[in-house]
């Protein structure tokens, strides 16, 4: 649940960013919003959460 929190918000931070000062239109982000919408109902859906949290777990175990 963690995980997904921080990943919308840091993913709406660059969404925002992409709008503000890059050149992605408010209608691309609309439609980038929308596909993700879409994809979460689909049957991908537990393939793209599983990688996602593997790719967070494997970040998180990182030592510096």
């Amino acid at each position: 649940m963690a995980v997904s929190v921080s990943a919308v918000v840091l993913l709406a931070i660059i969404t925002f960013l992409l709008v503000k000062k890059g050149g992605l239109n408010a209608r691309h982000a609309v439609v980038c919003t929308l596909l993700g919408f879409y994809l979460a109902s689909s049957s991908i859906a537990p393939t793209i959460s599983e990688a996602t949290t593997s790719l967070a777990r494997m970040i998180g175990g990182i030592k510096f």
